[in-house]
């Protein structure tokens, strides 16, 4: 509760009347806001039995000692040598290392979530209970792509488990405790606040983390994060510390996330996801201008992969895939998650933007696999020619432009040769021997056709050009300002 204090004792009528209305606001806030418990002693009491160490060993094969070399029969050298070698090689060739980490019961028959990196290469795993009870597990599944896996454990009787909550409707600032095992001491709680969403550290391509100030520390990945209503909206899997210790930033997979790994995991040992095959890169405030977006939000289709799901289903490239399956595409990141996340098989509506308008097409969603990663090959007279408005020297493909920058056999569009220092097209990063394959959403063949595109934009008074060219790193488009000459 806020208390205010007077530091000034003669005031006007008016004044008295604003710090009245201003108190009333502060007494309307603090109202409607969550007060903070007074304790989590009772939640921690419920919890606590629900969350397990995990104990895992592992073989780690020790260093070969020296080999004796190959000597004549006979030779002098040999006694000497097997001597040597005898009494120096090493007594151990392999020795066993143990781990331990953090996991939690889902069900009363025994199912156990952790992280996929406490487990991974983990020759036998244990669960330890609160009371110290050791049970063997079985690995039922694992997925490294979202760092989840699922144990069983037999006890013979029924196990405290715990429920998922709704991480999408967890917020910023609410309270959150989490419970592990750090350093490997067993049950231990803290708390503290979510203190932000939709963390992307570069851990796998599903990212989408909570943050959280309550401590977490080596020992706790696999842990559960609960809300102060006692569910899972999150579990325990990294830490960013320069000390590796808790600094206060801890990282939770989204309860959101989790949720429908586990389940395929438990039902089929493996996780199937989604697939559209689209190649995608980020909309830009330079980009949405070009296409007439009002907002820069959406998945640019750079390129489509042949005969996939987005080809079969009449997504081309230049679309901006604008919301999949009902579900808004805030940014190009959310896009693999929401598409992975969509069951197989699955005719969805999917909402691009293309040509100036909305269109909503129909596609099957396909299955991602591991061979679904390599782009369609989607890349044809005239001299050498300035550009002065993007700051770049073209020329048409032929055999001795196709020879001079290594071009691909069946390139078409136009290469370009040079590219003007802190010009428009280097400040893109444009380099001699992309290539240029359409100007505004339509193909060009030519230098001299893609002047005239420019000479379009500057008399329809346009800020900027989108490009789509193909360079060393693929596929992308790239809106670029006109310079004024």
């Amino acid at each position: 509760m806020m208390r205010t204090q007077t530091l000034v004792t003669v005031f006007t009528r008016h004044a008295l009347m604003g710090i009245t209305a201003t108190m009333f606001l502060v007494w309307s806030v603090a109202a409607h806001a969550k007060s903070a418990p007074e304790s989590f002693a009772d939640l921690a009491a419920e919890l606590l039995p629900s969350v397990v160490n995990i104990s895992t060993t592992q073989t780690i094969e020790g260093r070969e000692g020296p080999t004796m070399p190959q000597l004549p029969p006979g030779s002098p050298f040999e006694e000497f040598f097997k001597e040597f070698f005898d009494r120096n090689q090493p007594q151990q060739r392999s020795r066993r290392a143990t781990s331990l980490g953090s996991g939690f019961i889902i069900s009363e028959d025994g199912y156990v979530v952790t992280n996929n990196h406490v487990i991974a290469d983990a020759d036998e795993i244990s669960v330890i209970l609160q009371d110290d009870t050791r049970l063997k597990a079985e690995l039922v599944g694992r997925d490294p792509k979202t760092d989840l896996a699922v144990l069983k454990v037999k006890n013979g009787k029924k196990l405290p488990a715990v429920r998922f909550g709704n991480s999408h409707k967890s917020r910023v600032g609410d309270w959150v405790v989490a419970i592990g095992n750090p350093f490997g001491l067993g049950g231990t709680v803290t708390a503290g606040i979510i203190s932000a969403r939709g963390r992307d550290i570069n851990a796998g391509p599903y990212d989408d983390f909570f943050q959280t100030d309550a401590s977490i520390n080596r020992g706790n990945s696999g842990g559960p994060m609960f809300n102060i209503d006692g569910e899972v909206i999150g579990i325990n899997t990294a830490i960013f510390s320069p000390s590796g210790g808790s600094v206060g930033i801890g990282f939770a997979i989204p309860s959101s996330t989790a949720e429908p790994v586990i389940r395929q995991l438990i039902k089929n040992g493996s996780v199937k996801r989604g697939w559209l095959g689209v190649h995608i890169q980020a909309v830009t405030e330079e980009i949405a201008e070009t296409l007439g977006l009002k907002k820069a939000e959406g998945a640019l289709v750079a390129n489509i992969i042949e005969n996939s799901p987005a080809a079969q289903g009449g997504i081309k490239s230049g679309d901006v895939i604008l919301e999949f399956d009902g579900k808004a595409v805030k940014d190009m990141r959310s896009l693999p998650r929401i598409v992975a996340e969509t069951e197989v098989g699955k005719p969805v509506d999917v909402e691009v933007w293309r040509d100036g308008d909305e269109k909503t097409l129909s596609v099957s969603v396909g299955e991602l696999k591991d061979e679904d990663k390599a782009a369609s090959k989607k890349s044809g007279p005239s001299g050498e020619l300035s550009i002065s408005e993007l700051g770049l020297s073209l020329a048409a493909i032929n055999d001795k432009t196709r020879e001079r920058f290594k071009l691909k056999d069946g390139a078409k569009g136009v290469v370009v040769t040079k590219v003007v220092a802190d010009g428009p097209a280097s400040a893109k990063e444009i380099r001699p021997g992309d290539v240029i394959i359409e100007v505004s959403q339509e193909e060009i063949n030519s230098p001299a056709e893609v002047q005239r595109k420019i000479k379009e934009a500057v008399k329809a008074k346009r800020k900027s050009v989108l490009l789509h060219l193909e360079g060393q790193n693929g596929l992308r488009f790239v809106a670029i300002r006109l310079k004024k000459k």
